[in-house]
């Protein structure tokens, strides 16, 4: 059986990190530290190298938007997956979160079940939200330049390096189609589709699927307004 996911927990509300404490426990999945802000969220990452960490944004002193940013620039060790946790959907320091390398967010009244299936999920190596979902975030504040704090992601002089095919890809998935979408859309197998993804997560030098999408705004390969309902 494979080993058990390990998480740390940061939240500056006790309550919060009890009752996340206590559901995650009760799946088999360990919670090696909790954290009260971003400072104290950076110590226990370096500390116990967690896989997972489940992040809120908003805490007094360091938020936990720094808090990422500092975490994901270590590169002394493996980088954990990072879930941002937030009270409203597409809080424009989600935005932010994802442009600095977080895997996904979760509202935090998420259901139990939905909990333990994401921590899982993103230990996998996954994205936790849908691009339709990305893809609505970054129309929302890229464009705007309404994200806090600098940017991320781009520039990728590596988009050149991608084939016409991959580019397709790149730009449908941006456009939030699922795996399954692409497949039809390009009359390939959902196994080749994966490979593409692949492909493009590693000469981007990205994480996940989320990155992708917000690399295919920011490079200008998709613009806000231009990718329609997902359906064409």
């Amino acid at each position: 059986m494979a080993d058990a996911p390990r998480v740390v927990i940061v939240d500056d509300q006790a309550l919060v990190r009890t009752g996340f404490r206590m559901i995650l426990a009760a799946d088999g999945i360990d919670v090696v530290a909790e954290a009260a802000d971003g400072d104290a969220a950076v110590a226990a990452v370096r500390r116990t190298r967690p896989d997972v960490v489940l992040m809120d944004i908003r805490m007094p002193g360091t938020d936990g938007l720094e808090a990422t940013r500092r975490i994901l620039a270590d590169e002394t060790a493996t980088r954990p997956r990072i879930v941002v946790l937030t009270t409203y959907d597409l809080d424009q320091y989600v935005y932010a979160a994802l442009a600095a390398g977080a895997s996904g967010f979760l509202l935090k009244d998420v259901t139990p079940e939905h909990l333990t299936a994401a921590v899982r999920l993103v230990r996998s190596g996954d994205a936790l939200l849908a691009p339709a979902i990305t893809r609505r975030l970054v129309e929302r504040f890229a464009a705007s330049g309404t994200g806090t704090g600098p940017r991320t992601v781009a520039p990728h002089r590596e988009l050149a390096t991608l084939t016409p095919r991959e580019l397709e890809v790149l730009e449908a998935l941006a456009r939030g189609h699922t795996n399954a979408e692409l497949a039809a859309r390009f009359r390939l197998s959902e196994a080749t589709v994966k490979t593409h993804v692949a492909r493009i997560l590693q000469k981007l030098r990205l994480r996940d699927r989320a990155q992708a999408v917000i690399a295919a705004y920011e490079t200008g390969l998709v613009t806000p307004g231009s990718a329609g309902d997902g359906t064409d």
